[in-house]
């Protein structure tokens, strides 16, 4: 399927030789199956999409010449490596999103389509939250799910939450995408 993001991502080479292979982030089909009791199944298949934002961000303390070295250069952009998103998505991200429907994973409404909040260990041990904003759409009508970020945070973020199925639902039946009630209204 032609999909207007990166659909394979190169690997990175660090400055010190060492190569990180991105390849656990290329485009793919996944397949989310709805099972409720007394119901037939119900399947929903995306295609899944990965910013370089998941693998990539700039630091205050680094030099320009630093974010240089460790540009990634993206077909959209380019920004620099960064080792702990790498390690996190590499660990938990593609787990994350294929299991978008597990009552594990909270999704909220982030203001700009939807909004998952799970909490990880990450590399040093560390309970963190990990936030992945993603969003879905129809492209070229396959269902689409583009993943915009993925970082670790201190706290959760937003309130609430709206079931994975009933977002997949509404796009299916060509609804409104579900919000978070608990959001409240932006001024």
């Amino acid at each position: 399927m032609a999909i207007d993001e990166v659909t394979q991502w190169r690997a990175f080479e660090a400055p010190d030789g060492e190569v990180f292979e991105l390849s656990f982030l290329d485009a793919k089909k996944v397949t989310y199956v709805h099972t409720a009791a007394g119901k037939a199944d119900v399947t929903y298949d995306f295609w899944v999409t990965y910013s370089c934002h998941c693998f990539t961000k700039g630091y205050d303390h680094q030099s320009n010449e630093e974010k240089e070295a460790l540009n990634y250069h993206a077909p959209r952009e380019s920004r620099p490596f960064c080792q702990r998103r790498y390690y996190l998505a590499k660990q938990f991200l593609c787990q994350i999103v294929e299991n978008l429907g597990s009552p594990d994973y909270i999704i909220t409404d982030g203001g700009y389509g939807s909004y998952l909040t799970a909490k990880v260990v990450d590399e040093e041990g560390n309970e963190v939250w990990y936030h992945v904003p993603f969003k879905v759409f129809r492209e070229k009508k396959k269902y689409r799910l583009h993943v915009m970020s993925a970082y670790p945070a201190e706290e959760r973020r937003g309130a609430g939450k709206i079931g994975f199925f009933k977002i997949a639902y509404n796009l299916r039946m060509g609804k409104k995408l579900p919000s978070n009630p608990h959001r409240g209204h932006r001024r």
